[in-house]
């Protein structure tokens, strides 16, 4: 009798046997490109910059917290990084792929705590709290300051009576408040807790979303209570 045959593969229950003659059709010195088209490519293009800048912005924070940048640095550094996030964010299509923080972090499986927070507030750490009093300058410069911010509370609440009630429309004037006033005094005055509250809330918000009537008025009473907060400081 023939000794049989040892069998080069672990034998199946299934009949299939490889079959030479079939061969693959996919290339494999090919290059995979993630993209067949121009949009395509743009709004993978965006969605890995919005990748990188949670990462880095991850990264500012720890340095921040750890005195390993200077709080100019920190601060320019983070104004660009959150204007680059909204600016890719602006885009519909980068908009609808993305869904949200949470579930874009969650789909690439990414943590970046302080770098949620800091999105979620939408403003670098030195302009939430201020850190110094830089009011201490000189008079004439102060007196500058003053005008300023009491010219940027006026502005915000002549919007605000225009009816001017969208994100867009209303973050950017609300940012210009705290920082002006953060250039006069680092006192924590009565109501400033409720700008930085609404910089926070009309971040969350999408460009065109616009507040409802009762928040508006709301919105309203708040920046005028911060104003009168902020002149009784100045006495």
């Amino acid at each position: 009798m023939y000794a049989q045959r040892q069998l080069s593969y672990a034998p199946s229950p299934y009949s299939y046997t490889p079959n030479p003659s079939l061969s693959a059709t996919i290339n494999l010195d090919e290059e995979v490109k993630l993209a067949t088209t121009t949009t395509e490519r743009d709004l993978y293009d965006s969605l890995a910059e919005i990748y990188s800048i949670i990462v880095t912005l991850d990264a500012l924070e720890k340095a921040y917290l750890k005195d390993s940048v200077t709080e100019s640095e920190y601060t320019e550094t983070c104004n660009r990084l959150l204007k680059q996030y909204k600016s890719n964010l602006s885009d519909e299509s980068v908009s609808r792929e993305f869904v949200d923080l949470e579930t874009f972090k969650s789909e690439w499986e990414m943590e970046c705590p302080r770098a949620t927070e800091r999105l979620r507030i939408g403003l670098p750490a030195t302009v939430e709290q201020p850190s110094y009093n830089s009011s201490t300058s000189g008079g004439g410069a102060a007196g500058s300051l003053i005008l300023a911010a009491t010219e940027n509370f006026i502005t915000f609440l002549d919007a605000l009576k225009l009816n001017m009630v969208s994100k867009d429309s209303l973050h950017p004037l609300l940012s210009d408040i705290i920082q002006s006033v953060n250039k006069v005094t680092d006192q924590d005055f009565e109501n400033r807790g409720k700008i930085v509250q609404w910089l926070i809330t009309l971040n969350q918000m999408r460009a065109t979303e616009e507040l409802k009537e009762d928040q508006a008025r709301d919105l309203a009473f708040d920046i005028e209570q911060a104003y009168h907060g902020f002149k009784e400081t100045l006495n």
